[in-house]
């Protein structure tokens, strides 16, 4: 699988006010995002989700590090013509329609006027805007500008697509239809970048995420990677005891009873069958054993936690 996006020790600086210290945006990430991938970029505020992709568009220059679009530098003028792009709170001016709009987009980006006539009625329907064509976009909702939005990001057919907030305010059907628009385009081949607060869309959409704290990767996988938690078991079984639960406490497992089944905390899988062994032996019957898995957004909150508790202790 061809790599799109390649960043590698970006570190980015920025001067402050007369004799004050530099404030670091960046402080040298890494990361890489393959053809067809859908890729996750989450942090709080500040820690440096937009300088990354003003970097990627070239709007800003790292202070250190390289950064590469489609195998080129994003300082090469020739990267940013392979990247669509949606910007957070994006503008259209509302006198237009939407054929108007993506016909200038399509134009920008270098397109004849035959091939955008084309694209245009393709486009909209995927994005559900198929009978505004010729409506004027101060007409539109939020929602409906939103599409309009990722429509012209995704007019010239661009192999990178840089989306943030995409799904911002889109409505919970019009979210799935956008998650499952991003999902065909990245099954044809095209890489998608997806900046978001909405933890529950980037991990419903995303194969990778990023998570970026104080300017570092603090956190990078898989969604299954990051949110499995593998010495953590939901057991569903009859009968449930105090003798059973005393009998895996003292085995050194963790044991919490939770609406008629039992959360365990065992110290491998061997630990996990011999649990299961002692219900067997017990005559009891196990119907459901199944691992304990966090959301993103409980991993989320806890490195940001951890990181506050980190910061706390270094001044105390």
């Amino acid at each position: 699988m061809a790599t799109l996006i390649e960043v590698s020790g970006l570190r980015k600086q920025y001067t402050s006010s007369f004799r004050k210290p530099k404030i670091t945006a960046l402080d040298g990430i890494d990361f890489k995002v393959g053809e067809g991938e859908l890729f996750g970029l989450l942090g709080p505020n500040g820690a440096g989700k937009t300088t990354t992709v003003k970097i990627l568009l070239g709007l800003t220059h790292a202070t250190e590090g390289t950064a590469a679009v489609c195998g080129l530098p994003v300082r090469n003028p020739e990267s940013r013509r392979r990247v669509g792009y949606l910007p957070e709170g994006h503008k259209i001016p509302n006198y237009l329609t939407a054929r108007q709009a993506l016909s200038i987009f399509g134009r920008m980006s270098g397109m004849d006027s035959a091939t955008i006539a084309k694209r245009i009625p393709v486009l909209l329907d995927r994005v559900r805007m198929g009978d505004w064509v010729d409506v004027r976009i101060k007409k539109f909702s939020k929602g409906m500008t939103q599409r309009l939005g990722l429509a012209c990001a995704m007019i010239h057919a661009p192999q990178v697509l840089l989306l943030d907030e995409p799904t911002d305010g889109v409505d919970p059907v019009g979210r799935r239809e956008i998650r499952d628009l991003l999902r065909e385009e990245a099954n044809n081949g095209t890489t998608v970048l997806l900046n978001s607060h909405l933890l529950s869309e980037i991990e419903l959409t995303c194969d990778r995420v990023a998570v970026l704290r104080n300017g570092k990767v603090a956190a990078l996988g898989t969604v299954d990677e990051l949110t499995r938690k593998t010495a953590t078991y939901k057991m569903v079984a009859t009968p449930i005891d105090e003798s059973l639960v005393s009998s895996f406490r003292e085995s050194g497992a963790g044991v919490q009873r939770v609406n008629g089944h039992m959360v365990l905390s065992v110290a491998d899988v061997q630990h996990l069958n011999a649990l299961v062994d002692q219900l067997r032996s017990r005559g009891g019957i196990l119907s459901e054993l199944t691992p304990v898995r966090s959301t993103l957004e409980d991993v989320f909150v806890d490195l940001i936690r951890a990181d506050e508790h980190t910061s706390v202790g270094a001044h105390e």
